[in-house]
């Protein structure tokens, strides 16, 4: 149930038709501030606005004719909910998505438009009991966002393209939640530019990773608050926690105030629409909690899906 770099490869050809090859951008003035060459890796222009759909479309287009039939469940706070909900209708497999009743309108209007019905769950409950359930009942092949080795795969294809864009890479940096996009990006990483350093960052109300991979067994945080949504899983997977343990170099947090700012950062200077949750490793930079003189800096910028209104708000005088 391992993941290795051929199977990111394998990935790689199973979706590059209709997964984007999303922009490398750099900015003279991120290079200035940070000492670095930074090149970032933008999956905020992916289709459905995030890297999920790398592995949920090459997860889907890996179920054998009954399997699509009958239909997939996911369960996801929303980007995921979206991928799964786009990649079922491009292949036509029915989707049934659990999300969290108060999820990212954007996420939740996005998600119903791609054709997807979803099935909300409430604060307290288990959404992957709920969704368990549902598969079940309805003979539902279960799909979930991080802790599978197809979508771990599809996801490592972000990394795979950015070195092979840009080059040997000295360190990588990759937001982390459930840990699939650091997992694949840093077997890519590893198997493309051996020297390069991964470091994940995820945010310090919901670091069960960084605590993980310290103390190198598996730490849950429950319903961690943060605005970085994407990012509110309560611990690394069975098959992402070893493999973090085994390629990943280091990991790190940042707060939500220093979150926005990073976020406003990307979008005032760069002229790019980040949501939180995307704008965890380039915080990371930016806040100088990561500091790396004169070296090839890649960074994930894994997603867009932000509700505007909710954003000016919190980033308005």
């Amino acid at each position: 149930m391992s993941v290795s770099y051929g199977d990111v490869a394998a990935a790689h050809e199973r979706i590059r038709a209709h997964a984007k090859r999303t922009p490398v951008l750099t900015s003279a003035t991120v290079d200035a501030l940070t000492g670095s060459s930074v090149f970032f890796k933008c999956e905020n222009f992916q289709r459905m606005g995030a890297f999920k759909f790398r592995g949920a479309f090459n997860a889907l287009s890996r179920l054998n004719s009954s399997q699509r039939r009958q239909g997939v469940i996911a369960f996801s706070s929303g980007n995921h909910a979206q991928a799964v909900a786009l990649a079922g209708k491009l292949l036509g497999i029915p989707a049934v998505i659990v999300m969290p009743a108060d999820a990212p309108k954007v996420k939740l209007e996005a998600t119903r438009g791609y054709g997807a019905e979803v099935v909300p769950y409430q604060k307290g409950e288990s959404r992957e009991q709920v969704a368990e359930r549902l598969s079940r009942e309805r003979g539902l092949t279960l799909i979930p966002p991080f802790d599978h080795p197809d979508v771990i795969a599809g996801q490592g294809t972000a990394a795979k393209e950015l070195i092979e864009d840009v080059g040997p890479l000295d360190a990588l940096l990759v937001p982390c939640g459930g840990g699939g996009l650091i997992s694949g990006c840093a077997i890519a990483a590893r198997a493309l530019s051996p020297r390069c350093r991964v470091i994940g960052v995820e945010p310090a109300a919901g670091d069960d990773a960084t605590r993980s991979f310290k103390a190198r067994t598996l730490i849950s945080v429950q319903e961690p608050e943060t605005i970085a949504d994407g990012a509110r899983t309560t611990s690394l997977g069975k098959l992402t926690f070893p493999l973090v343990l085994e390629h990943v170099s280091d990991m790190t947090t940042v707060g939500d105030d220093e979150l926005l700012r990073a976020m406003f950062f990307l979008w005032e200077r760069m002229k790019i629409v980040v949501e939180p949750t995307g704008a965890l490793a380039a915080c990371a930079l930016l806040e100088r909690k990561l500091s790396f003189p004169g070296a090839r800096v890649g960074v994930i910028l894994s997603g867009g899906n932000v509700d505007l209104r909710w954003a000016a708000a919190r980033l308005l005088p």
